[in-house]
């Protein structure tokens, strides 16, 4: 079969591989209908999170149609259609069973090494390095989905792949960001980063009661897109001379009461703390940029919350951890646990309450993924989101 693998950084390549096989009898194999290039995958197009080999079969945002199961198999059956959440979860350990899918105990094989670097390992995820158990991702033809009773939703076949390809990541990632903030009616949020997550988290903190909604970035187009598509105030942070001072001119100086970094490990900024923090990459002291993190913490409402729902791969320098402290914050983060969000999504976008299609810029064929990378990765043609089509 066709798939797109990394072969080193910035080096992607569609290729023929392996079709999947059956290796447990609580397997599913999912023939993929649509996929997506994911703002995270660029992490690993980039070279920043390690365990990558050459031939990793990339993408985590899939779905399809059911095309064999194992034995053991009882919740689907070959012809379902059916999206896969990103993180892998067992559905029977402590963690998944209080929704925590995306720190599930079993389901990575390699926990050894990511308890190397975090103490504790998170949940296998497909197309996602070895670190998170060397899974085949889902930018391929086909997919072998593990716990297969647990982890594929059935969807109906009166929406369109585009109105549910995004409940595998993006849409309940934008949506856990703005939950985990406990927003209430009258509320200002602030989200850092408007690209496909950060749209999503706007969209979603109205949809959960915010009052005002004010969206950080540097891109028009995507500036805009925050603006007429998911109704925020914008800020172009390269032309002001502080975001916090912005913010607290639209906030009577109080500043947003929740703060949402939807940027991650690749942040970027026109100042000073840019190239220290490019510096601090080079020399490898410091493996991500956390411009947006130690923003949004300073820029945050006294006894407000900092939502972080970027995807960091490492360690960080000048944490201001003073703030957190003496301002009463509460962090709240995590790689989102999509199983739990599946079902009330579905049920907004069937309502009409939130059409996801709104972020898709692209529709390319899965031979020109490696293209895609490209495109996404360089803002080429005002890039927001990238649909492949197996």
């Amino acid at each position: 079969m066709k798939a797109v693998c990394w072969m080193g950084p910035q080096n992607m390549q569609v290729t023929d591989v392996p079709d999947p096989k059956i290796l447990s009898q609580g397997d599913a194999i999912v023939r993929v209908t649509s996929t997506a290039i994911c703002g995270s995958d660029l992490h690993l197009y980039n070279g920043f999170l390690p365990a990558m080999e050459p031939g990793d079969v990339m993408g985590h945002e899939f779905m399809g149609e059911v095309v064999e199961v194992g034995r053991n198999v009882k919740n689907l059956k070959v012809g379902d259609r059916v999206v896969v959440p990103f993180p892998i979860a067992c559905g029977h350990c402590t963690n998944c069973e209080k929704g925590l899918t995306s720190i599930c105990e079993n389901s990575n094989p390699n926990a050894y090494m990511a308890e190397k670097l975090m103490g504790h390992s998170p949940s296998g995820m497909f197309g996602y390095s070895h670190l998170l158990g060397g899974y085949a991702g889902g930018q391929a033809e086909y997919a072998r989905i593990p716990f297969a009773d647990t982890n594929p939703f059935k969807v109906p076949e009166d929406l369109t792949d585009e109105q549910l390809l995004f409940l595998t990541d993006i849409l309940p990632t934008g949506y856990m960001g703005a939950d985990m903030c406990g927003i209430k009616p009258g509320d200002t949020v602030a989200v850092w980063g408007c690209g496909p997550v950060g749209q999503f988290a706007i969209a979603s903190a109205y949809l959960l009661g915010a009052e005002r909604v004010i969206a950080i970035d540097r891109f028009d187009y995507r500036l805009q897109m925050a603006r007429e598509k998911a109704g925020a105030i914008t800020i172009d942070y390269a032309e002001v001379s502080s975001v916090n001072d912005v913010l607290n001119d639209l906030t009577a100086g109080r500043g947003p009461d929740h703060c949402i970094d939807a940027v991650g490990a690749e942040g970027h900024s026109h100042g000073m703390m840019y190239a220290y923090d490019r510096m601090k990459q080079m020399i490898r002291v410091q493996t991500d940029r956390p411009i947006a993190l130690r923003e949004a913490i300073l820029a945050c409402a006294t006894g407000g919350t900092v939502s972080v729902i970027g995807a960091y791969t490492g360690l960080v320098d000048k944490f201001p951890m003073n703030a957190v402290m003496n301002k009463s914050l509460s962090i709240k983060a995590g790689q989102c646990h999509v199983h739990k969000y599946v079902r009330p999504l579905l049920e907004r976008i069937q309502k009409g309450e939130i059409d996801p299609t709104f972020v898709i810029t692209h529709r390319m064929s899965l031979d020109e993924a490696a293209d895609g990378y490209k495109i996404f990765n360089d803002k080429i043609d005002h890039c927001e989101k990238i649909v492949l089509k197996a």
